[in-house]
């Protein structure tokens, strides 16, 4: 059964990164196992002017976090969650990368174009989870995939 569109919204107000910085707009589909969410990178994002001048494409490392914000930091709070985590400790944390592995990079990503980032867990224990992540467009075709690793840690004592 999947979760209710309020928990799929408290997910996404729980994920930490914040505008300008923050990359998935719907998390469509979670479960214990996977995780679907979509962006659309918008034509004025901060990186464009200058990633390149006059010919704008999305920059390899935004790719990385964006898939790494739905397929590590936003299934890890579900999973939290789960496992009985209080609001306040969950936000009381952020993830950071440990690992990211194997990342390939498939075509292009143009200003204005609605991903779809796919994470499957490959395990969560002890506060890490490892995620294989896939970015594709719209019309389904792969943009980008990897395993990322991201580990809860704690911002305030």
């Amino acid at each position: 059964m999947q979760p209710d569109k309020e928990l799929r919204e408290q997910i996404l107000e729980l994920i930490p990164q914040q505008a300008p910085f923050r990359f998935v707009d719907e998390i469509l589909e979670v479960d214990g196992d996977r995780i679907v969410g979509t962006y659309r990178f918008k034509e004025d994002e901060f990186f464009y002017p200058g990633h390149f001048p006059g010919a704008p494409i999305t920059p390899g490392v935004i790719l990385i976090e964006t898939m790494a914000q739905t397929g590590a930091v936003g299934h890890g709070i579900y999973l939290m969650m789960q496992k009985g985590m209080s609001l306040d400790d969950i936000k009381s944390q952020v993830t950071v990368f440990s690992l990211a592995d194997q990342v390939e990079f498939f075509t292009m990503v143009a200003p204005g174009t609605r991903v779809i980032v796919t994470g499957e867990k490959v395990f969560y224990r002890r506060g890490a989870l490892r995620s294989s992540v896939t970015m594709a467009g719209e019309d389904g075709n792969l943009i980008c995939r990897g395993t990322l690793t991201g580990t809860g840690v704690r911002l305030h004592g």
